[in-house]
């Protein structure tokens, strides 16, 4: 039985041809990756994945590199409006750090769990509103999907092959449907795509 109230679990990562989410130099290996998370397409993309969650849930990893980072942005003036946006949002909504080296959340509004993925989503989906959204942090999207927990995937597909780094769909995921619920290309080949599990 499905509870009509329970929220839906989505989670956005950008990838290269070959599946990767980094490059072969490492977690912060991003030079593939460089060209496209400026355009029109993936910064549209991006105001999408947000609108509608009201929790945010980052490995701490991210959570302290977004730190250094989107504050800023929400501050700025000068800076595109959809980044200013998703910069305001990320700095106002309730966050969920997974970590098991952090004392206290590194955020206003954010909150250190050390627990599976699987169990704080659990507890998360029978309380409140809104999409709980697994940001931009592979560590968590990928026991998600392993525990089939996740509803909708933003996946912006970049046209790199990085040759090495790491990948999101490993072996021995258990087998499920997604249908295509958006599809976007942009000029530089840059694809932004939504796709919807299908239960």
């Amino acid at each position: 039985m499905t509870d009509s109230t329970s929220r839906r679990v989505t989670a956005n990562l950008s990838l290269t041809l070959d599946g990767r989410y980094n490059g072969p130099g490492g977690p912060g290996d991003f030079s593939a990756f460089a060209p496209y998370v400026t355009s029109e397409v993936a910064r549209d993309h991006m105001t999408s994945i947000w609108e509608g969650a009201t929790t945010a849930l980052l490995g701490r990893i991210n959570a302290e590199g977004f730190l250094g980072y989107w504050p800023s942005v929400a501050e700025d003036d000068a800076a595109d409006p959809r980044d200013r946006g998703y910069a305001k949002w990320l700095v106002n909504t309730e966050k969920v750090v997974f970590s098991t080296t952090l004392a206290e959340a590194p955020w206003e509004r954010a909150r250190v769990v050390n627990a599976p993925a699987a169990d704080v989503v659990a507890e998360l989906k029978a309380t409140g509103e809104g999409d709980i959204l697994v940001n931009s942090s592979a560590s968590l999207i990928k026991p998600l999907l392993a525990a089939d927990l996740l509803d909708r995937l933003y996946l912006m597909i970049f046209p790199e092959i990085a040759g090495g780094g790491q990948r999101l769909f490993d072996d021995g995921l258990p087998a499920s449907t997604w249908t295509l619920a958006h599809q976007r290309t942009g000029g530089l080949g840059e694809m932004a795509m939504v796709y919807d599990r299908v239960r």
